[in-house]
């Protein structure tokens, strides 16, 4: 019963140096692959936390003014608060110069356009990685399953009569690449999937307050200055 690790450890002694390589290259592509998928997972994590957290204080009915100059004062603000206090720093700004009603929305929707793709590059950071090794560790698996299978048959071409317990070892030897080079793509795969789904929900949920929040500041770019602020 204990012997499965042992042999498992020995396959991999034995193979040759390519496979050796193949085996290290994806036991590291894996190893970084969960640090992205734990990491990425905090990351959304709170995206969406702050998300609703934000969205409950703005639907509040309190004061707009009185919000931005809560998120100026904190400081660090990013997601939806960040695209509300870029939105709403701009059009306070603009509305001071005596920009007219269309340049203060425009520039507000401008402002929080660019916090927006500035959070969605954020959250999506390292995705592409996920995606790159759950689509090329097979092929490096598959690389090194083939080199470790000619190795085989190379070796047999000296040998007069090839039985099973000759040829399963190399054989066995080979396929720990493909072994390998699954637990390295599936977890990465599965995991870029998820995260891309989050990411453009949380994209949709940004145009959906961006839409909102234009829309209430269309209602107040013709008011005074000292009331909409």
């Amino acid at each position: 019963m204990n012997a499965e690790p042992l042999s498992l450890l020995k396959l991999v002694s034995d193979a040759s140096i390519v496979v050796q390589l193949v085996l290290g290259l994806l036991l590291a592509a894996s190893i970084g692959s969960w640090a992205i998928i734990l990491g990425k997972r905090s990351v959304l994590a709170r995206a969406r936390g702050e998300a609703e957290r934000f969205e409950a204080s703005f639907w509040s009915g309190g004061d707009l003014g009185s919000l931005y100059r809560t998120l100026e004062a904190r400081g660090g603000n990013s997601g939806m608060s960040g695209i509300f206090e870029m939105g709403f720093r701009e059009f306070a700004r603009l509305r001071q110069g005596g920009a007219p009603s269309d340049q203060l929305l425009e520039g507000a929707r401008r402002a929080m356009r660019v916090a927006q793709l500035k959070e969605i590059d954020r959250l999506e950071h390292n995705l592409a990685m996920l995606a790159t090794i759950g689509s090329v560790s097979p092929y490096v698996g598959l690389f090194g399953t083939v080199w470790g299978i000619m190795g085989t048959f190379v070796a047999l071409g000296g040998v007069q009569q090839a039985t099973l317990a000759t040829v399963a070892p190399g054989i066995a030897e080979a396929l720990v690449a493909t072994a390998f080079a699954l637990v390295a793509a599936i977890p990465a795969f599965i995991a870029y999937n998820r995260y891309a789904d989050k990411v453009g929900r949380l994209e949709m949920r940004y145009d959906a307050f961006m839409e909102e929040f234009s829309t209430i500041l269309q209602r107040h770019a013709g008011r005074p200055v000292a009331e909409a602020s």
